[in-house]
């Protein structure tokens, strides 16, 4: 068709640069989408140290203004550190109708988040918590310190400040952090706060890397915080599994909160 197209910005984790494939693979099913780098591309910078949710508003202005671009409100879809942000923008931001986060933290992990006068800090890690295998494979899945307890509370995203819709899409299995827990005490906040229960969907055997459908089950690889390569859980079918039916389940959503369409009306591969 001719347009306008709900738009949707898309957002990846900790390896920066500008991944595109599932921008351009949900640009297929009638969205328009903006793959946004964060670090380590360009001239943005190269490390993880700070991000200010004023380049992500300038972001969600562009997509709003852009005449290919059908209002009133734009999706977010997050992968793991790009989660944690996408929470953030909504929680902070306006124009933000539906926000999908892929194994995502409901603290914020990694780097100062600052917005104008707010300063949200990077949940404490403690490096003694990791466990080396002996090919010095790391698994970090109980290094991030509990964003409900003492000072680590003040990395916990007021979520509830959110105008939005919220899908969360959990591996059971992510040996990177606790998204489950991290899931459900976002979906406590929000319910406790009189805001709508969201939508959270459990894959049993799936890992971290929840990408499209039939893309290879990434099992370990380079994590650049950590700064060794790092288990990322998941068996290989039923992650494989989770991979097909949580693609299904994102169309789903943003038709139903960007496009009105019901359920049941997905796009199939």
């Amino acid at each position: 068709g001719n347009g306008p197209f709900p738009g949707i910005i898309d957002l990846y984790g900790t390896g920066g640069g500008l991944p595109e494939y599932r921008a351009c693979l949900l640009a297929n099913y009638g969205f328009a989408v903006l793959a946004l780098a964060f670090y380590g591309y360009e001239d943005l910078p190269k490390e993880m140290q700070e991000f200010h949710l004023e380049y992500f508003e300038e972001a969600i202005n562009y997509m709003l203004k852009h005449t290919q671009v059908k209002g009133p409100g734009i999706g977010l879809l997050g992968f793991s550190k790009g989660g944690d942000l996408c929470i953030s923008m909504a929680s902070f931001l306006k124009g933000i109708t539906a926000t999908a986060v892929i194994n995502g933290s409901v603290a914020n992990v990694g780097a100062v988040l600052r917005y104008k006068d707010v300063t949200i800090p990077p949940l404490g890690v403690n490096p003694e918590r990791i466990k080396v295998n002996k090919s010095g494979i790391a698994d970090i899945v109980d290094a991030l310190n509990n964003p409900l307890e003492g000072p680590d509370r003040q990395s916990f995203i007021p979520l509830e400040k959110a105008e939005c819709r919220f899908l969360f899409i959990v591996g059971q299995d992510d040996r990177n952090w606790k998204s489950e827990f991290f899931a459900f005490e976002g979906s406590k906040r929000l319910q406790d706060h009189g805001k709508e229960k969201p939508k959270i969907v459990c894959y049993p055997g799936a890992g971290h890397y929840i990408e499209p459908p039939f893309f290879p089950m990434c099992t370990a690889s380079m994590h650049l915080l950590v700064g060794k390569p790092v288990t990322w859980g998941g068996e290989p079918k039923a992650h494989c599994e989770a991979q097909i039916d949580a693609w299904q389940q994102i169309q789903a959503f943003f038709q139903r909160h960007l496009m009105g369409k019901p359920p049941g009306t997905t796009n199939k591969l």
